[in-house]
């Protein structure tokens, strides 16, 4: 390993992994926690989940929200995929002299507009100035708490062959929205960012299902990180069916036109999860009740055939391997 930190190791892909399997986890592995977005703890009875997460995202505002969007959307999201009901939130602002405190009003409006929608309140703060040039205008970092629901994803050690994969709406809207945006490309498309809570979308979903295995969300590294991160060290594997993924066709256009592939784009407001054949027409049902999960589709199934694997199946009936990110598509995503 490189003895210095690369851009490529924040991308959520395979050297983020290994950061944090060959560095963090030698230091901060506490009881062999599992590397999922929340950790649920058990406190004098009470089963909680706490995350924390810090958001850099540039620029600032973006097509569909903005960096206190980000903020608190993101910290409900890793809250709810494990199961949990968000209740607080944390949060410290670093800010860059010279920043425009309009421009701050404007974040945190936003954050107060997601708070009380999700119906989660703010409970403390801490706010650093630091001279102008050594950040850039704004960092948040937030930690989020929350009480887990009595029915939760059962874990990965209960996923069985035809077990199928959802994915809750159109993929990579957020990547390929930030991407024209950062590098300045007119493409004359509209293309907004999916940034969204996922809360109450989950809530519904595992209160009427008890068989759904594992639920995630796509963010840095995209859907093909989240599946990888899934089948490592499995005896079985996913295929995915591209023709049942949902994809906006202006995004698909845009990676065509790029280069780009759109399993890696960023997802702000999706989630992936794992649950039983037999719940699949229910699952789809209650997410297609909801605005941001009203283009949810079944993209793929668990099987034994590729252990360890994820495996496209193509528009054209060809089949390749489809592995987590590599490198850096976009660094300052989220």
């Amino acid at each position: 390993m490189n003895p210095y930190i690369h851009i490529t190791q924040g991308n959520g892909g395979k050297q983020t992994q290994e950061l944090i399997h060959n560095v963090f986890l030698k230091y901060l592995n506490h009881n062999n926690f599992q590397l999922e977005d929340s950790a649920k703890v058990f406190i004098e009875n009470q089963k909680i989940a706490i995350t924390t997460d810090a958001h850099v995202i540039k620029p600032i505002f973006f097509s569909g929200g903005d960096i206190g969007k980000l903020a608190i959307t993101g910290t409900i999201n890793d809250l709810s995929v494990v199961g949990a009901k968000p209740l607080f939130i944390t949060a410290s602002f670093i800010i860059e002299e010279g920043f425009s405190i309009l421009n701050l009003q404007k974040i945190l409006e936003s954050m107060k507009k997601e708070l009380e929608y999700n119906q989660v309140e703010f409970i403390a703060g801490d706010t650093k100035v630091v001279p102008k040039g050594e950040i850039d205008e704004i960092f948040i970092s937030t930690t989020g708490i929350g009480v887990l629901l009595e029915n939760i994803p059962t874990g990965l050690g209960t996923v069985k062959e035809k077990d199928k994969v959802i994915l809750s709406g159109t993929m990579g809207d957020h990547g390929a929205s930030l991407y024209l945006l950062r590098n300045s490309l007119d493409f004359n498309v509209d293309i907004k960012s999916d940034c969204n809570s996922i809360n109450f979308v989950i809530q519904n979903l595992l209160s009427s299902c008890k068989t759904i295995k594992i639920i995630r969300d796509p963010t840095r590294g995209g859907v093909a990180t989240v599946l990888n991160e899934f089948v490592r060290n499995q005896n079985w594997g996913i295929e995915i069916w591209e023709e049942k993924v949902p994809i906006k066709e202006e995004v698909k256009g845009v990676c065509d036109i790029l280069g780009l592939e759109v399993f890696h784009l960023a997802c702000e407001g999706r989630f992936v999860c794992i649950l039983a054949e037999e719940e699949v027409e229910k699952a789809i049902s209650i997410l297609k009740n909801f605005e941001i999960s009203k283009d949810s589709s079944v993209i793929g199934e668990v099987t034994n055939r590729y252990p360890s694997k994820v495996v496209l199946k193509t528009n054209i009936g060809g089949k390749r391997m489809l592995d987590m990110l590599s490198n850096e598509i976009l660094p300052r995503i989220c």
